[in-house]
């Protein structure tokens, strides 16, 4: 019974669409076809399938709402995407977050914020009260395209989309270039919110090991000769988790097999601004031919103010924009966009970040020092940025220290929920950020505990 609600949960069976045959099912899954009838009649009478006489089981015509806990593979809570961006999300405000994705309130620029809260009084009525366009609040997007001009990347404002924010830039490219079904690559510790949303469009992934300095260029070449995939989903400038930096070489050979075999590169920027200096970039290397930039505001400026961008190719553009108003109708939210533009034009914002990025180096060094203590050890110290992916001690399980950490008010991020593969069971990825004395008061407690 639970087979078959998980392939009609999964759409795996259609409504109308005939089941196995009793004895087809009993020999695929090992039982007798006596258990196959009870199952088949036990889930006639819950209205799920319909008997017709003489020609077999059929799905009921009502749909089964698709859930995303349902699809395979099923995981432990404790390492599963959507319930671990659940507990970062819904935490109360007492709780301590060292394994969310974001900045603490108190390195943000909440001044600038202020500042543009009170400046949007005198702005056009229309931002305030009207759908905005369809591809965005025109001032942010040219902004936007002066700030790549001076990169390398020489696009104007009209390849660029705003979006409510990087998940959703990374959405509406599955729906323009994927099916059901299409393989997808991803790294191998990877963002894990990749996963799910990957997990909702019902694709299959495809995990590439991380090195130093980017995927295992071997294994790459492997996945993409092997899986034939359709896209390709990264981070570049400071790798989510891994902290690792993305190598000229590496990205030359990524480029060279994309082009080769037709993958599309969805390159995630939104660490960016993070970087002392700027490392290669897959979408300026390329220039857009078979990469899409994305990125957004949340780590950098606020989780709060929704927005993000895509950048493409010209002939691209439409059709993305066709689902963005099929989805959305319309671009993001115009008020949070003339906010983030207002902010990025503010005289302080630069010299806010050159201050988190020499405050974010000091608390990199004093959280690694305080968790090496502890025999957690960073797989390396990344350039940037404010995670650290790290090895826990005696091959601890990072998903039961997750666990037991929430029992005491504290939401850590198991390295598995970030693995594709499931082998970073003794990882962990830490917010250096949102790393209380008091995390290394429960930490210390949990490792010595016994396993």
């Amino acid at each position: 019974m639970d087979a078959i609600r998980a392939k009609i949960a999964q759409r795996a069976l259609a409504p109308g669409e005939k089941l196995p045959s009793i004895r087809g099912l009993s020999l695929a899954l090992k039982v007798s076809p006596s258990t196959v009838v009870e199952a088949y009649d036990r889930l006639a009478a819950e209205g799920l399938i319909r008997p017709r006489p003489g020609s077999g089981f059929y799905v009921a015509g009502n749909l089964v709402p698709f859930a995303l806990g349902a699809a395979k593979p099923k995981l432990d809570r404790a390492i599963d995407p959507f319930w671990v961006s659940r507990q970062s999300l819904d935490a109360g405000a007492d709780a301590l977050k060292p394994g969310c994705g974001w900045l603490s309130a108190d390195w943000m620029p909440l001044d600038a914020i202020r500042r543009a809260m009170r400046s949007l009084s005198r702005i056009d009525a229309a931002v305030l009260a009207e759908y905005g366009p369809t591809q965005g609040y025109p001032p942010l997007r040219q902004l936007l395209a002066r700030q790549f001009a001076a990169e390398g990347l020489a696009v104007g404002a009209d390849q660029i989309l705003l979006t409510s924010s990087g998940t959703q830039a990374i959405d509406l490219l599955c729906r323009f270039l994927l099916q059901p079904g299409d393989t997808v690559l991803l790294d191998d510790p990877c963002y894990f919110n990749f996963q799910a949303l990957l997990r909702a469009h019902r694709v299959k992934v495809v995990g590439v090991p991380m090195s130093r300095t980017g995927p295992d260029v071997d294994q790459f070449l492997a996945a993409v000769k092997t899986h034939m995939p359709r896209m390709y989903i990264t981070n570049s400038a400071i790798h989510n988790p891994s902290g690792a930096t993305l190598s000229l070489q590496a990205a030359h050979h990524i480029l060279v097999a994309a082009a080769e075999h037709g993958v599309t590169i969805v390159e995630d920027d939104i660490y960016a601004d993070f970087e002392p200096d700027p490392s290669p970039r897959l979408a300026l290397l390329d220039g857009l031919s078979h990469v899409v930039r994305i990125g957004g505001f949340s780590k950098t400026l606020s989780a709060g103010l929704r927005c993000g961008y895509i950048v493409a190719r010209r002939d691209w553009v439409e059709g993305l924009l066709d689902l963005l108003v099929a989805t959305s109708f319309g671009g993001p939210n115009p008020v949070a966009a003339a906010l983030v533009a207002t902010v990025l034009q503010d005289g302080s914002y630069r010299k806010h970040l050159d201050a988190v990025r020499r405050r974010l180096a000091r608390r990199r060094t004093e959280v690694a020092g305080g968790l090496s203590e502890l025999g957690v050890v960073p797989w390396l110290m990344p350039r940037g940025g404010f995670n650290l992916w790290c090895k826990l001690p005696g091959q601890r399980d990072g998903g039961a220290l997750a666990m037991a950490a929430l029992r005491e008010n504290v939401v850590l991020a198991p390295g598995d929920v970030f693995s594709v593969s499931r082998s970073s069971s003794d990882f962990m990825r830490v917010n250096v950020t949102q790393m209380a004395p008091h995390c290394f008061d429960v930490l210390s407690r949990i490792l010595a505990a016994p396993a």
